[in-house]
């Protein structure tokens, strides 16, 4: 089979198309003929060496994706219960299956989510993992009441919109956070109710937006402004951070948090798809919703999976707006 490899760690430049065995049949596991692959900046820092990698080159990147299967084997394996039934053809998607990058993907079966007719390869690849990341922020993290305003942090990016939206579909209102008056604009377009530039005085604008108490919650993705997330949040209000894309945060003196009856929450993915009973009905709900219409998703552009190495310096560049995917031929 073909897939996006690389020897050595470095720029997009150390991508390559080529050969590799394709993936042998486990216990426990389908073989997934890719139709439609998310690619996700934590690729990007898989080929640059700031994540670990297991096992020996050619390295191949890629976590997320759906497609059909090809073959599977229920008699074992050593995930945890396995809460559907597949089988052969079926429709399936995955958010942390690694090797993604390749024309067949072996995946455990407790981390395959059936993928309903009405959605289509590209929308499952495009949703899952910011989709599912987007829930629990929402959900687990800081339920959102109706009427409250939630700060979303990169509100352009791949989580973004997605958590926009959500906060919106549980009745409250989004502000977002963005680098760009283009982004600004999309972010607009993508669920929130308005969007500032983190180029101006933007916790004063968050002051503003609700006349002068502050936000309920910020979700930040950033780091570096987490210190002035609490500034933005209201007496008794709540900060998530679950992402560092701008940098390590500041240290939070717990004085402070006591002082104005803030609390700071963590926030990690993996923590919260404990089973494959979550991954199912958290993956229905999103299904569910972009069927419906309520969830929209935003492509930004889709390259063939022997272009990737282009994908990668488009995503790079952080100019694109939306998800970007790599189809397999």
């Amino acid at each position: 089979m073909k897939a996006l490899c690389f020897e050595r760690f470095g720029g997009p430049e150390v991508l390559t198309y080529r050969d590799v065995p394709t993936p042998e049949l486990q216990p426990g596991h389908a073989r997934v003929r890719m139709k439609a692959i998310g690619l996700n900046f934590a690729d990007i820092y898989r080929r640059r060496g700031n994540y670990h990698l297991a096992g020996q080159p050619p390295y191949i990147a890629g976590y997320e994706g759906a497609g059909v299967i090809e073959a599977l084997d229920a008699t074992g394996g050593t995930g945890g219960p396995v809460e559907a039934r597949f089988a052969v053809g079926d429709r399936v998607a995955f958010a942390d299956a690694p090797f993604a990058n390749a024309e067949y993907v072996r995946v455990p079966l407790e981390k395959l989510v059936p993928v309903p007719q009405e959605i289509s390869f590209k929308q499952a690849a495009a949703l899952l993992l910011q989709g599912l990341t987007a829930h629990y922020l929402v959900r687990d993290s800081r339920r959102v009441a109706p009427g409250e305003v939630a700060l979303v942090h990169a509100a352009a990016g791949g989580v973004g919109p997605l958590l926009s939206q959500m906060v919106r579909l549980q009745g409250g209102r989004a502000l977002g956070l963005v680098s760009s008056p283009e982004k600004q604009r999309f972010a607009r377009e993508t669920g929130a109710e308005d969007a500032f530039l983190y180029s101006e005085d933007w916790v004063a604008r968050a002051l503003a937006a609700t006349g002068g108490r502050g936000v309920d919650v910020a979700y930040d993705s950033v780091g570096k402004t987490l210190l002035d997330s609490f500034r933005a949040v209201r007496k008794g209000g709540q900060v998530v951070f679950y992402g560092m894309a701008g940098g390590d945060p500041a240290p939070v003196d717990p004085r402070m948090l006591m002082d104005t009856s803030k609390t700071l929450t963590g926030g990690d993915l993996w923590n919260v798809l404990t089973s494959h009973r979550e991954r199912l009905d958290r993956s229905a709900e999103l299904f569910g919703w972009v069927r419906d219409g309520r969830l929209k998703l935003t492509l930004a552009r889709t390259f063939p999976l022997a272009e990737g190495a282009e994908a990668h310096r488009l995503l790079e560049g952080r100019g694109t707006m939306g998800k970007i995917l790599l189809i397999p031929s």
